[in-house]
């Protein structure tokens, strides 16, 4: 008898910490809004990172609905991945809330064109760490210049990179990311920002954590298992210790 109520004891306490598990398992948002031009690989890097969060332990959402950006419903989330969103795509209410998500302790990766989204905010440009500018006319062949071997969003690629994507040039670069990778602009025509362009970098910012890559333009690329591996980690970044979201640490005043 006494070996039953211990037994029963421990599956009771082993299933509490199940619970408890499931319970503290991360929760990511896609959000994928498009104004101005919408990326035919949207749906691709969607079914990828929901695959990758199947396959590594987190949640994913969906949605192109920007009235999800309010305090009752980010706060469920440990980051919010803006995948090739364009233009203008949240009001002032909207941007509000996502500034206190950040303030609280939020995550937030942003994947190619998201650095081509809401160019007139300022914090958000910030956030992302650059504002898109342009590109050449069409994707292209060039080389990656790993800069950074050891971080786990880069550690698995070759130092010298091949990819074809749209190049990016940026402006309003922020000082304070730690860039993973460059573009070689000897290797295609169309980068106008020299020997030292960034395409990656992360950085924490106003207490959240942002990672950005400018990658992401062909449908194909979500198949590729190295970068698929550059965004899985770029979102457990983002996640960080899945720490509880502190609203008393929001500096924006609420809409």
């Amino acid at each position: 008898m006494k070996k039953i109520v211990i037994l029963t004891l421990l599956v009771s306490v082993g299933f509490s910490f199940l619970c408890l598990a499931q319970k503290q398992k991360p929760r990511v948002l896609i959000f994928s809004k498009t104004v101005r031009y919408y990326h035919e690989s949207i749906p691709s890097g969607i079914a990828a990172i929901i695959k990758l969060g199947q396959q590594n332990g987190f949640d994913v959402d969906t949605t192109k609905n920007s009235a999800f950006f309010a305090e009752i419903t980010l706060k469920k989330y440990a980051a919010i991945i803006w995948l090739s969103t364009t233009g203008d795509v949240l009001n002032p209410a909207e941007q509000a809330h996502f500034e206190r998500y950040i303030q609280s302790g939020g995550g937030y990766v942003g994947i190619h064109s998201a650095s081509a989204s809401e160019k007139e905010w300022d914090w958000f440009g910030k956030l992302t760490g650059a504002v898109f500018v342009n590109h050449p006319p069409d994707p292209v062949p060039g080389t990656i210049n790993v800069t950074d071997r050891k971080d786990p969003s880069t550690k698995h690629l070759p130092q010298k990179w091949q990819w074809k994507d749209e190049w990016y040039n940026f402006n309003k670069r922020s000082s304070d990311v730690h860039v993973l990778f460059t573009a070689d602009e000897t290797t295609y025509k169309g980068g106008t920002e020299g020997a030292y362009h960034p395409l990656a970098w992360k950085h924490e910012f106003d207490g959240g954590r942002s990672f950005y890559t400018a990658l992401g333009h062909l449908t194909e690329g979500y198949n590729d298992p190295l970068f698929q591996k550059h965004i899985l980690e770029g979102i457990k970044y983002a996640i960080g210790k899945n720490p509880k979201l502190d609203y008393s640490k929001a500096k924006t005043p609420a809409p």
